[in-house]
């Protein structure tokens, strides 16, 4: 809703000679004056016809900076200043930290408008800046300061105080429309020019002219000297009143005709002194619009003249206010949620699906979520996002394949999807292997060189001065070095500052690569004999298991993911201390590393709804799920009744109960409704039937009806309910339906996750029909988003780690106890005397079982859980205990999925990638 402020009272006509005007042309004359007053001229000659009001107006008689606002009420500006005060103060009624803030970009050195500009602003309400630019700076100038300003979110209002020689189209178009105040640019004239008022913003000396004007039907308004925006904008308001009008410059041959016959004149800039003003006939309206009158020049050298056009500046001010004002109204709706005008596109299905099936190793949650997302946007009309991972190499090229989804629900292009997409993985594996360089590298330094020399190398003489980097800086502060100068350090406080002592035995930081290498779980580094004999035990993790990578799927912002980069935890010196990136100065360059990498990617799905792309940590390993960046991002652009539907790895007992206990403490979301993805096929292995291996033929078990095999399955779906009920939240089933399902099946799984407390549980058929297979899923959505929801966490930080972890064992997998390796319980110990023991759990532990055994299926009890070891996140915030044999670099299978992928050299086009 627009809200548009009453009409201004009807004014008298403003009659305005110019300089050398004599007495004998000046007929007596009425203005409108600041007290509201008709203040008569009296035709009294005073030297070149000066004439001056018989009462005193401090506003248009005086500086026309003093008492400016006295009496205002009942003149046309202070109506104008009264109403936008209203409209403003109704706007920040519903926005109470709403602060409009108006951007002035000023350059010439009278200073005089700035204050009747803040006055003006501070009686509506609203902030004024002014950005004051020498007189002489070029137009390049003047639009990389606009170009600055447009980008502000702050400032909502930007207005141009310019010589005449710099408001070129150039410089005029480099203003933001939305921010465009004074609507000088191309597109707001265009909408003025189009009869698109209600669009556009009028130049305020344009409104103010016309405010003075009235009866202008048939009249013959002439505009001399008037071009540019201001004019063209003047020129079209005349004619909608009725008005001929007639445009013309000073040099015009016939401008004395002109002159003469018009009924009303316009003035655009200074006259020059060979017109005579002889040349008007008596009665003639005459009125000064040039922008100097917004500038603080006046070329009018007379009383009554400037007088009058303080009148028509101190309107045109008061004007801008209130454009302004709309301004900001405009950037409110701006800012709310409303449907969108998406185009979707439209689906062909064709039956079979011409696309590869989906594995059967898998229950389909891309798809489920490209599915679910294609039928709330394109069929229900509700706003919705999907928030996915971005796919490792790793899958992709192993066993598994991508996760843009399958059939008729995935995203498009799905190869870029699965091949690098924006670089962010290589980017994060930069990062990594940069910051394990540095690690080794100041081992080797430490072991071979004495204090003085590494100080020396550390903080270098550069032209003969010694300085600190500002990383270094901040490494003095935490060891208690309260010095700037380098030549001022003590030999003690030297040796404290250039040594680490990192204890080898202790460095946690592995290097990562993005590709399945089983060989490179144990890797043996510093063979070299440059290395001097430093050689240790290491390891490569798969690119997506980095810590970088959870950091970037965390983080809020560019800042938080520097502090948080800044604070991983690498190794302990020999004093059992923790060592941070930070310590090894290398935060900065991580962050540069990942400058990019902090934005996700807009995506489409088949039927063209929106989707982010961000960040990809394993859930196995990792927390994974997609970032919380991406999920706010998406939440503010969906409004309050739409849908963000994010995705979280594996089932219940992995990707839910992390991305409840970890992403919801870091984002502050709550969920509304947990979407829990089911097959057939997945719930026949749980209830005993056969091993399934990628690539090999189904057995008959699958692809044939067997209610039993379901129905004692069903186990493993109920558990999952149970963990979702855990945490307070509704829980719809999204049955993802094969052609190999048979009707029977698919009821009794619907029957049993109902009754198993589920809110619905729905069979969806998107993978072959698009959205509309998933419609129904959409509206069991909807509705359980409507329900009461309680989610609480599992359990409290205050807790001890070992007790975190147990209640994760006992009340998220049905485990009896747990067991900790000597390993593990010493690392326990150590994190909790650093203080790191109040972070949340992230279990590194098989997708395969609820328990720690990949082969045991169904709800297995009574098991013992094994933590092997347990490691630190401090950067992103967990620690994350290692459930068992459980790696964190993946290994190739017989037959990878690359055997099918290709390239046709021709056409470029991809082949084989699912």
């Amino acid at each position: 809703m627009v809200h548009r402020p009453p009409p201004h009272p009807p004014s008298r006509p403003f009659h305005l000679g110019w300089e050398g005007l004599s007495a004998t042309h000046c007929p007596e004359r009425v203005i409108g004056c600041c007290r509201g007053e008709r203040m008569r001229w009296q035709n009294t000659a005073l030297g070149c016809g000066r004439v001056r009001p018989s009462v005193s107006c401090p506003a248009c008689c005086g500086d026309g900076q003093t008492d400016i606002f006295q009496g205002l009420s009942s003149f046309p500006a202070g109506k104008i200043t009264e109403n936008a005060k209203k409209s403003l103060a109704s706007l920040k009624r519903g926005n109470p930290q709403l602060e409009p803030t108006l951007a002035i970009i000023q350059a010439h050195d009278d200073h005089s408008i700035q204050e009747v500009n803040k006055n003006f602003a501070k009686e509506v309400g609203l902030r004024v800046i002014h950005i004051c630019l020498p007189e002489d700076s070029s137009k390049d100038e003047i639009v990389n300061e606009i170009l600055r300003l447009n980008e502000d979110p702050n400032v909502q209002g930007l207005a141009l105080d310019l010589p005449e020689s710099l408001y070129s189209s150039k410089v005029l178009n480099a203003v933001k429309p939305e921010k465009d105040v004074d609507g000088l640019s191309t597109v707001s004239l265009g909408r003025l020019v189009c009869g698109d008022g209600y669009d556009c913003l009028v130049p305020p000396i344009a409104c103010a002219v016309m405010e003075l004007l009235e009866d202008l039907g048939g009249k013959t308004v002439l505009l001399v000297g008037a071009g540019g925006a201001v004019g063209a904008a003047l020129q079209c308001m005349l004619q909608r009143e009725g008005a001929v009008t007639v445009s013309c410059q000073w040099e015009a041959p016939q401008l004395q005709s002109k002159l003469h016959h018009a009924d009303v004149v316009v003035v655009g800039s200074a006259k020059p002194d060979d017109v005579s003003v002889s040349w008007i006939k008596p009665g003639t309206t005459v009125i000064s619009c040039s922008r100097d009158l917004l500038s603080g020049k006046h070329n009018y050298g007379q009383q009554n003249n400037h007088a009058a056009e303080n009148l028509v500046g101190c309107l045109a001010i008061a004007m801008r206010m209130q454009n302004m004002v709309k301004n900001t109204e405009r950037w409110i709706q701006s800012q709310q949620y409303r449907k969108w005008n998406l185009r979707c596109l439209k689906l062909q299905p064709l039956s079979p699906v011409p696309r590869i099936t989906p594995t059967p190793l898998g229950e389909g949650k891309s798809t489920v979520t490209v599915g679910l997302v294609q039928a709330l946007t394109a069929h229900l009309n509700i706003n919705s996002f999907a928030c996915l991972r971005q796919p490792s190499q790793g899958p992709t090229f192993g066993v598994k394949g991508g996760a843009a989804g399958g059939g008729y629900a995935q995203v498009i292009p799905m190869e870029e999807f699965n091949l690098h997409l924006t670089g962010d993985i290589h980017a994060i594996t930069a990062a990594n292997n940069l910051l394990a360089a540095a690690i080794d590298a100041r081992v080797l330094h430490e072991n071979t060189q004495s204090d003085k020399a590494l100080y020396n190398r550390l903080v270098p003489v550069v032209n003969g001065m010694r300085a600190f980097s500002a990383i270094q800086f901040a490494r003095l502060k935490r060891l208690g070095i309260n010095k700037t100068d380098p030549g001022t350090l003590t030999e003690e406080e030297i040796s404290k500052f250039v040594r680490l002592d990192i204890d080898p035995s202790t460095i946690t930081w592995q290097r990562v690569v993005d590709t399945n290498d089983r060989f490179l779980r144990k890797i043996t580094v510093g063979q070299a004999n440059t290395e001097k004999g430093f050689v240790r035990q290491a390891q490569f993790d798969i690119a997506v298991a980095s810590e970088i990578m959870a950091i970037l799927a965390l983080t809020t912002s560019l800042q938080d993911m520097k502090e948080r980069l800044g604070k991983m935890v690498v190794a302990n010196d020999k004093k059992g201390k923790p060592l941070t990136a930070e310590d090894l100065g290398v935060t900065g360059a991580l962050t540069v590393l990942m400058k990019d990498a902090i934005k996700p990617t807009l995506m489409q799905t088949l039927e063209g709804t929106p989707v982010f792309v961000h960040a990809g940590p394993f859930a196995n390993i990792a927390h994974g799920n997609s970032s919380v960046l991406a999920d706010k991002i998406a939440l503010k652009l969906v409004g309050e009744k739409g849908f963000v539907v994010t995705e979280a790895g594996f089932g219940a007992d992995i990707g839910m109960e992390k991305f409840f206990n970890i992403k919801c403490r870091a984002s502050g979301l709550v969920p509304s409704v947990v979407v829990l993805v089911a097959t057939v096929r997945a719930l026949k292995m749980h209830g005993g039937g056969p091993n399934v291996t990628a690539g090999a033929p189904l057995k008959k078990e699958y692809t044939e009806e067997n209610l039993q095999l379901v129905a004692d399955g069903c186990c493993n779906l109920q558990k999952q309910i149970q963990i979702t009920q855990l945490f307070g939240v509704p829980v719809v089933v999204a049955l993802n339906v094969f052609k190999t399902d048979s009707p029977a099946e698919v009821d009794l799984v619907c029957k049993i996750a109902k009754q198993s407390g589920a809110f619905d549980a729905v069979p969806c058929t998107h993978w072959s029909t698009g959205g509309r297979g998933a419609v129904k899923l959409a509206q069991a959505v909807e509705k359980a988003a409507n329900q009461k929801n309680s989610f609480k966490y599992l359990y409290s930080l205050e807790l001890p780690i070992v007790e975190k972890i147990r209640i994760i064992a006992q009340k998220v997998y049905g485990a009896q106890d747990i067991e900790l390796s000597p390993a593990a319980q010493s690392q326990v110990d150590r994190y909790t005397r650093q203080g790191f023991g109040n972070l949340p759990i992230c279990m590194a532990k098989t997708h395969l079982s609820l328990s720690h055994q990949p082969e045991r299926k169904g709800v297995p009890t009574g098991f013992i859980l094994p933590i092997s070891d347990v490691r630190a996140s401090i950067g992103a915030g967990f620690i994350y205990p290692l459930v068992g044999t459980m790696s964190t670099m993946p290994g190739l299978p017989t037959r990878p999925c690359f055997y099918d992928i290709d390239l046709d050299p021709i056409t470029e086009q991809v082949k084989g990638l699912f």
